[in-house]
């Protein structure tokens, strides 16, 4: 699914975000400080349209940037939470705009990842009851199927002819 998918350059009010997938570690916090045996997820989605999802090894700058780069066109609208990772877009032509999760904002007027956590709220839940834990190996896979189905959601009746005209 992930293969017939595809991820054309988003561009429009991209909303970025990262989040952790896998096993839960005794007397851990929140934050990417307590990721022991989980799998760091980033993703960018459109507000009405495609959702693109990526394994990384790391929340750092140097590592989601590069990928906001090629894949989110220059001058888009870009919302993301506080994370310091995510300063530097605007020296690159985007316009961003930060939503304070730390200082309890989640909303202001049209600025929110509202979007994206909804997506990954999706898919850990799918995870949790139908597939229980997913490895770090096959991962890919899930993502795969997650955004092929959201992307397809306003074409349902497609999702099947697409898939068999992929064999």
């Amino acid at each position: 699914m992930g293969d017939v998918d595809g991820n054309p350059p988003l561009h429009g009010h991209i909303e970025v975000d990262e989040t952790l997938i896998g096993g839960r570690q005794k007397g851990a916090g929140r934050g990417f400080g307590t990721r022991k045996g989980k799998t760091v997820v980033f993703g960018m989605v459109k507000r009405g349209g495609h959702v693109m999802t990526q394994i990384v090894p790391d929340v750092k700058a140097t590592t989601l940037e590069p990928l906001v780069f090629r894949n989110v066109r220059r001058g888009s609208r870009i919302s993301t939470d506080e994370m310091g990772s995510y300063r530097g877009l605007a020296r690159f032509g985007y316009r961003h705009e930060v939503i304070n999760h730390e200082a309890g904002e989640y909303v202001r007027g049209r600025v929110h990842t509202n979007t994206i956590e909804s997506f990954w709220s999706q898919l850990k839940r799918s995870i949790r009851g139908a597939h229980v834990h997913v490895s770090r190996k096959h991962l890919p896979k899930y993502l795969g199927q997650f955004e092929f189905r959201y992307n397809m959601r306003n074409n349902p009746a497609l999702m099947l002819p697409r898939l068999l005209l992929s064999f």
